[in-house]
């Protein structure tokens, strides 16, 4: 069986994101860019069922430009067999990506698709539904378990209320959680080893897919800074404050 893996180009979790002065979207000049987090789960799940036997190719893609090569080179190094980068400049929505996935999962027929449930910088939480929407696949999303059996995949899923278990039939499509497992470090013999990997080039037009953006950005701005807090002598001091603000 062959696992299909998308990933994701992100600002690392670790800098502090600035908006551009105009507010007309976020900087990224010199900025260090890595692996969406949820995708890195979504690699090493992928790697652990190649490891166990039941994978036999890990397949990762990624859409974006030139650079996103990168990224694709680090999940090589994770254990990965091969990498596909669908080069585009252009803003990339959910939906495109989406369309781009189901045209590789008809050249690659993965018997599983998996990928992180949300990037970390848009924090859409959208392609993996509308992929396996578009391919009219069996979903379980914020997975936190997967197990395999036969044809069958088992995925327990973190919903507001607790847990939720479904039996998904194969080919089938999951969205990784936090709590599904812990990535490893690639080890430097694999990383050297990852530049010698399969890493193919393609463009949205190769599966048909338009890039033009459908949403338009208005404004981007930070947060508004957090106010300083008050101290009150007392309870009493305090249930009157609150009263005063309309919270009591």
């Amino acid at each position: 069986m062959r696992v299909l893996v998308a990933v994701k180009r992100v600002i690392d979790y670790n800098v502090k994101v600035r908006v551009k002065l105009d507010g007309s979207g976020v900087d990224l000049a010199n900025v260090k860019m890595s692996l969406n987090p949820f995708d890195e789960i979504a690699i090493e799940e992928a790697v652990r069922l190649k490891e166990q036997g039941i994978a036999s190719e890990v397949v990762v893609v990624s859409v974006g430009p030139a650079k996103a090569s990168e990224s694709l080179r680090a999940a090589l190094a994770m254990g990965a067999d091969r990498a596909i980068l669908v080069q585009s400049d252009e803003v990339i929505e959910p939906l495109a990506v989406a369309k781009i996935l189901v045209g590789i999962a008809g050249e690659e027929q993965p018997g599983l698709i998996i990928l992180g449930k949300q990037a970390i910088d848009d924090d859409c939480n959208q392609t993996g539904q509308m992929l396996a929407a578009l391919l009219g696949r069996p979903q379980g999303t914020f997975a936190s378990r997967i197990a395999l059996d036969g044809d069958h995949v088992t995925v327990t899923r973190e919903v507001d209320g607790g847990l939720e278990t479904v039996r998904l039939a194969m080919p089938a499509v999951v969205t990784t959680d936090l709590r599904l497992n812990e990535p490893r470090y690639a080890s430097l013999p694999n990383i050297m080893k990852a530049k010698a990997k399969p890493l193919a080039t393609k463009t949205p037009a190769d599966y048909g897919v338009d890039m033009s953006p459908r949403l338009k950005v208005v404004h981007v701005a930070e947060p508004v800074a957090r106010q300083a807090g008050i101290k009150v002598a007392d309870v009493d001091a305090l249930i009157g404050k609150l009263k005063e603000l309309g919270v009591a």
